[in-house]
């Protein structure tokens, strides 16, 4: 009797892998409530924050708007055109800045931490995983790992660019009472003047690179193991499209959402300078108000419609990446070793 081939045999699941898009909307789906609770924490608890943070800083930048007050009305009083310098104000808001980006990055985390808990709930490899854990394996989900791999990863992106962009302003700047150390027209001057948006290129790649690290960190991974899985799964074939095919259409929804939001809260501007203005008499911090207030608006409301999604899909995405997803054929065959063995015809072995 000639032997008969061998059949496929069907993977244990039965259930054939859905698309990204889809496997994402899915956990946002079944997930809704747990997700739409923490994304009303996070973003209400940020909001708060940043609104203390925020008076603080024009309670520190204060003897600034008094300055601009009295400078205004004494060049009304002799009748000249008054244009204030922003320089200080500047100051005072870099110098600030951190506090607000450890806001950003917080909620972010917490975020990332709550959408790839959900991921792992909802993935095929959930009794593995929880076995695991119950083994002692790191939980995944945690929020230390995943806050780390964001200050680990500004670190790596960020301080090529505002090197470069300084250097680049000292050396082309405008500067008085400075002599230019190139000469205009000249093609080094040309060339350092062109390197910030070099750097800026090569700042975006490493931040495409390393977009999987904070799920890497939530699946539980540590901080430098999460950034170096993420290069690795990132620069692959089968990464490199994924991560740009998803990265970018994300992007362009964020800025979208922000654009329209900010434009919709456009009215409170006078709404809040006549507030402020007529509280402290000031009317330059009336002013700086109500152009951050849209600003504030726009971006807890984009975090709020954007980051559950974006969060969600690059968790699926990086499941997906770290796992390799097997053929039928191969997962029958890994599933029961001994099934092709024993439909196989009788004969003489090879020797």
């Amino acid at each position: 009797m000639p032997p008969r081939p061998d059949h496929p045999v069907p993977p244990t699941s039965g259930i054939p892998q859905p698309g990204l898009v889809a496997e994402t909307f899915t956990v946002l789906r079944r997930r809704r409530g747990a997700l739409a609770g923490a994304t009303v924490r996070v973003v209400g608890l940020s909001g708060l924050a940043g609104l203390l943070v925020t008076a603080a800083v024009f309670a520190l930048a204060w003897p600034v708007f008094t300055r601009m007050r009295n400078q205004r009305i004494w060049y009304h009083q002799v009748e000249d055109p008054y244009l204030h310098d922003p320089t200080d104000l500047v100051l005072v808001a870099l110098g600030t800045l951190p506090l607000f980006l450890l806001l950003l990055g917080t909620g972010g985390a917490a975020l990332q931490a709550v959408c790839s808990r959900a991921v792992a709930e909802e993935s095929a490899e959930a009794a593995t995983t929880a076995r695991k854990n119950l083994s002692g394996d790191p939980v995944p989900g945690r929020l230390r790992p995943v806050l780390a791999v964001y200050a680990l990863r500004g670190l790596i992106v960020w301080p090529l660019p505002l090197l470069v962009a300084f250097v680049a302003d000292r050396l082309t700047g405008y500067h008085l009472d400075t002599p230019e150390p190139l000469q205009r027209g000249s093609w080094p001057h040309t060339l350092v003047e062109t390197s910030p948006a070099v750097a800026v290129f090569v700042a975006v790649l490493l931040r495409l690179a390393l977009t999987l690290a904070p799920a890497a960190a939530a699946a539980g991974l540590g901080p430098r193991a999460a950034v170096r899985r993420s290069w690795s799964l990132t620069w692959t074939r089968a990464g490199a499209p994924r991560v740009l095919a998803l990265a970018l259409p994300l992007a362009a929804l964020t800025a979208g959402v922000f654009r329209l939001v900010v434009q919709f809260a456009l009215p409170l501007r006078p709404l809040v300078r006549g507030l402020v203005e007529q509280a402290t008499g000031n009317f330059f911090a009336a002013y700086y108000a109500g152009v951050l207030a849209p600003v504030i608006v726009g971006v807890l409301v984009t975090a709020a419609v954007t980051l559950p999604v974006t969060c969600t899909a690059f968790a699926v995405l990086h499941d997906r990446l770290r796992v390799p997803r097997t053929t039928p054929r191969s997962a029958g065959d890994a599933a029961d070793p001994t099934t092709r063995h024993a439909c196989s015809a009788p004969g003489p072995r090879p020797e």
